[in-house]
């Protein structure tokens, strides 16, 4: 049997345009997975989407007209059941088999046909028959259905049909915009289904104003794409309207020249490729006093007010000219650049308004506005929670400049202690001021723009740059790959900030669920990450975390520890997606260490380790010891060698006095690499001891309490020594 091509079109009001992309992909792949389904299109056949303004369709390569017929093999019942003791079929057995159509005018024949097989204890009868292959015209019905049942709208919207009967509009259906027409083609035929009180035909409406015929008349499948674009001026492809757009975008920054690029962004040159059917990018302009105004400010209501895309010169400084992806292709456009200049100008100005009122007022003079404003019911206000930022803040400053300071005795006291005083003062003026942008007009207007406007705010009041920059850095990072905070200063804020909310909300319970996690914890735990790792701050997590709980009073219970795991958890899962295997993970991260810029170093190390050809038995020797020692969790690291009596342990002991020293004085100078392969030459002697002496010695041997504590510490100062870098047993298979 020859097979067709198959193109469904269905014909909409102006569809969302931050999810035509999604309607569109899901509308194709349920409708092809459907047909497939059922027989009437293969694996191979090849699968196209299309999604415009007022569209959604589908394209599908080799669809047969009729499935092909298949057999099935029906279990009926237990062959005691359906079998009397001659072998007979009972009423049961006759009534089944007369439901599913089988020629009973001869039951003997009838009941001889069937099969017996086991079917756990007992017997069963089976019925073989062939299933007809379904139909084009049915099949395609039930997966247009599917597919309409299945797409990811947003929100339904219900609106009434025209009706034959006296009261039109009687009949309402729901779906995410009115539908106004259904093509289906199977090569040149149409299929006779029908959706949304639509019948298929085959032909649609292209471009409300620049079709060249109307309606638009497809001959067969294989010509949608090409007669849509020819006859009805819409390029049907969401792709390739993508592709056109960018390419007019860059032609257009081309002929402006002076190296001019318009702005990346991805997402609205999803949205703008949503909202058109025939693209056309003109180039505006506005004035140049307006780019007086913080650039972002500019930048932001160009393009979610407006959708344009603004035009940077080489440095990245936003220039007075600006692009517009229009959906009409004039002869004349000066008609709609003139238009698109005049709707983007009181913007502009209204940027300006409010950057000018701002400035009035300092920053300083807007703290006390914060107490007016609601954090959350269980926390307080933004005042409070600025004095919360402020306490944490100074205790990470002073955890910092310690581990400074001890990392650099070399330091002169006197100059250390001026350094020490001008962080301290910058970190509380940053955190004291960090949220006074949260109660400015540009802000108000613009929420995307908190701690930007901040920032230049601070330069404005003429503050240190480091408290400027951090006013603007507190919020990084504040999406996975954002840059990290400039400075020291901003570093402390920024994380203060973090861990206020991580403390605040694990303190009230307020935890994240599934994939529900309206604070963003995770992200905030995955920047406080972020910082500790990649500054490779000297910092420990627990007592950072420990540090913040003061700051709330008895207004949080102590969830200290609970928080501490969760970041743990964090850090894990981002290590897992940087490509390190769940056993160097596990192993490293189970130890909960404190300076989480050691991290990487010690994932190294495992993995060096685990290629030694002594890595295997140590790793299993080590699981060994941790399964021994807690049964005896109140033993000590400590070792008699009057209490050492048997050969192979008084060996260990010898050699574990030469190489832990070693080895230990490598983890501490920061080499964990070689720390563990000093470790590789404890394998011999391990396994001698395994081998040959009891560690829970017999009640009935002489002095047996004192040689079993004496062989638990022994093992107990080897467990210690060998899992400083990480917890080698998660590396036993």
């Amino acid at each position: 049997m020859t097979t067709k091509n198959l193109l469904v079109e269905l014909f909409v009001e102006e569809l969302p345009p931050k999810a035509l992309q999604k309607l569109g992909d899901a509308f194709a792949s349920v409708l092809a997975a459907q047909l497939k389904a059922l027989g009437l299109a293969s694996d191979d056949s090849v699968v196209t989407a299309y999604a415009s303004p007022r569209r959604l369709a589908a394209h599908i390569s080799h669809v047969w007209l009729k499935a092909d017929d298949k057999a099935v093999q029906q279990k009926l019942m237990p062959v005691a059941v359906g079998l009397n003791a001659a072998g007979e079929a009972t009423p049961a057995l006759l009534k089944k088999l007369q439901a599913l159509g089988a020629d009973l005018s001869d039951p003997a024949a009838a009941v001889a046909a069937l099969k017996r097989a086991p079917d756990g204890k007992a017997e069963a009868l089976f019925y073989d028959s062939l299933a007809t292959g379904a139909t084009l015209d049915s099949g395609l019905q039930k997966a247009l259905d599917e597919a309409i049942a299945k797409l990811p709208i947003p929100k339904v919207m219900s609106y009434q049909l025209q009706s034959d009967c006296e009261l039109p509009g009687w009949t309402s259906v729901n779906f995410v915009r009115p539908a106004h027409g259904l093509v289906a083609l199977h090569g040149s035929t149409i299929v006779p289904v029908k959706v949304l009180g639509l019948s298929a035909g085959n032909s649609t409406h292209g471009h409300r104003f620049e079709a060249a015929v109307d309606p638009v008349v497809f001959h067969d499948a294989d010509s949608y794409a090409a007669t849509l674009e020819i006859d009805g001026a819409v390029i049907a492809s969401f792709t390739q309207r993508k592709a056109e757009i960018a390419r007019q975008l860059a032609e257009a920054a081309a002929e402006v020249g002076g190296g001019v690029q318009p702005i990346e962004d991805d997402a609205l040159l999803d949205e703008v490729t949503a909202l058109v059917e025939r693209p056309n990018v003109l180039v505006c302009s506005f004035e140049e006093e307006f780019l007086d105004v913080p650039q972002e400010c500019l930048i932001l209501t160009m393009k979610a007010n407006q959708k344009y895309f603004p035009l940077l010169d080489a440095a990245g400084k936003l220039t007075n000219k600006f692009l517009v992806v229009s959906n009409i292709s004039p002869d004349d456009a000066s008609f709609v650049i003139g238009g698109n200049e005049r709707v983007v100008r009181p913007r502009l100005a209204d940027a300006k308004f409010f950057f000018d009122q701002d400035r009035k007022k300092t920053l300083a003079s807007r703290v006390a506005g914060l107490d007016k404003v609601v954090y959350h019911n269980k926390l307080g206000t933004q005042g409070e929670r600025v004095q919360r930022v402020r306490a944490i803040a100074k205790a990470i400053a002073e955890q910092l400049f310690a581990g400074i300071e001890a990392n650099n005795p070399q330091l002169d006291s006197a100059e250390g202690e001026i350094a020490r005083d001008y962080l301290l003062s910058c970190v509380d003026t940053a955190a004291l001021l960090a949220k006074t942008d949260l109660v400015t007009d540009m802000v108000g207007e613009f929420p995307e723009l908190q701690g930007i406007m901040g920032g230049y705010y601070a330069a404005n009041d003429n503050l240190p740059f480091e408290v400027a920059h951090a006013i603007e850095d507190h919020y990084k990072p504040r999406f996975a790959g954002d840059t990290l905070p400039r400075e020291n200063v901003g570093l402390i804020v920024a994380m203060a900030d973090k861990l206020e909310t991580l403390v605040g909300m694990f303190g009230i319970g307020n935890l994240p669920t599934g994939d529900k996690d309206p604070f963003a914890l995770r992200r905030h735990a995955l920047g406080v990450i972020r910082m500790l790792v990649e500054k490779d701050l000297p910092l420990g997590l627990s007592a950072l975390v420990a540090d913040a709980v003061p700051a709330f009073g008895d207004k949080i219970t102590d969830s200290a520890f609970a928080l501490t795991d969760f970041i743990y958890d964090r850090l894990a899962g981002s290590l897992r997606e940087q490509g390190f295997s769940a056993q160097e993970v596990d192993a490293v991260v189970s130890q909960k260490p404190q300076r989480l810029g050691d991290v990487a170093k010690r994932l190294s190390a495992v993995r060096a380790f685990a290629a030694l050809p002594e890595a295997p038995a140590l790793a299993a020797a080590n699981k060994r010891i941790s399964n021994i020692l807690k049964k005896a969790p109140e033993v000590d690291a400590h070792v008699s060698e009057i209490d050492l009596k048997e050969a192979a342990e008084i060996a260990l002991h010898a050699v574990m006095k030469d190489v832990l020293p070693k080895a230990n004085a490598q983890f501490d100078a920061g080499d964990y690499t070689a720390s563990l392969q000093t470790l590789a030459a404890l394998r011999a002697p391990v396994d001698a001891f395994f081998d040959g002496v009891m560690v829970n010695v017999p009640d009935d041997v002489e002095n047996a309490a004192e040689l079993r504590l004496n062989r638990l510490g022994l093992l107990k100062t080897l467990h210690d020594a060998m899992n400083r870098v990480a917890d080698l047993s998660r590396l036993a298979a």
